[in-house]
């Protein structure tokens, strides 16, 4: 039995690494992001601040904080909640999409510019034993249910890996469980190849807690 039970760790081991390492290499269109942060300031005020807070950082745990992000990553959440040549958005919000519509690629590019160039906040995790957990997720995976180590696309410290893996670093707990639900039940589905669909899958509510706790205090300074 203790012969079984080595095997079948050494297998889980090995898929789990397989896994991780496909993550990792899942390929993307090259996206155009030279901006205008000065200009993409102006809009940031006028449109933005309200939901995602002054220099992009969030009051609203229900809402992502944008300071630091990857210009890269920005511009391609933008265009997924608007809709194309009439098709439905990629990723749905009703306010984000009303938020989008009237944004030219122009404008997209310069608030991913002005958004890049903030500088993050330190977050802080408010339930530390929680977030403890979540560390071991985190850096970790879940050899047993197949769940990769978040930092293997997301990078040890938090700051992703652009132009596909957002920085995490710092974000909102509230805001990273409930997209880790939304990938889940495919009510979000505008991932590379559905990664995040797997992975969330593969989570319990409780990972999903930990791991969003422990994210909210990671820092990538």
């Amino acid at each position: 039995m203790q012969g079984i039970k080595l095997i079948s760790m050494i297998i889980a081991s090995a898929a789990l690494t397989l896994s991780s390492h496909v993550f990792a290499e899942t390929p993307s269109q090259p996206v155009k992001t030279a901006g205008d942060a000065a200009k993409g300031q102006e809009i940031a005020t006028q449109v933005c601040i309200a939901c995602h807070g002054a220099n992009g950082t969030s009051m609203i745990p229900e809402n992502p904080n944008l300071a630091g992000q990857h210009a890269e990553y920005i511009i391609k959440q933008l265009n997924n909640f608007k809709s194309q040549d009439g098709k439905p958005a990629e990723r749905e919000s009703p306010v984000m999409s009303a938020m989008v519509a009237p944004l030219s690629d122009e404008d997209i590019r310069n608030l991913a510019a002005y958004y890049a160039r903030q500088k993050p906040q330190q977050g802080v995790a408010n339930n530390q034993e929680l977030a403890e957990e979540g560390e071991k997720v985190y850096r970790g995976g879940n050899l047993e249910t197949g769940v990769p180590a978040c930092s293997s696309c997301h990078s040890p410290n938090g700051a992703g890996i652009p132009p596909v893996y957002p920085r995490l670093a710092g974000q909102h707990a509230q805001y990273t469980a409930a997209q880790l639900r939304a990938f889940r039940t495919e009510q979000r589905a505008n991932d590379a190849n559905k990664v995040m669909h797997v992975i969330a899958t593969r989570m319990s509510e409780k990972e999903m807690q930990t791991v969003s706790e422990f994210i909210s205090g990671l820092s990538k300074e």
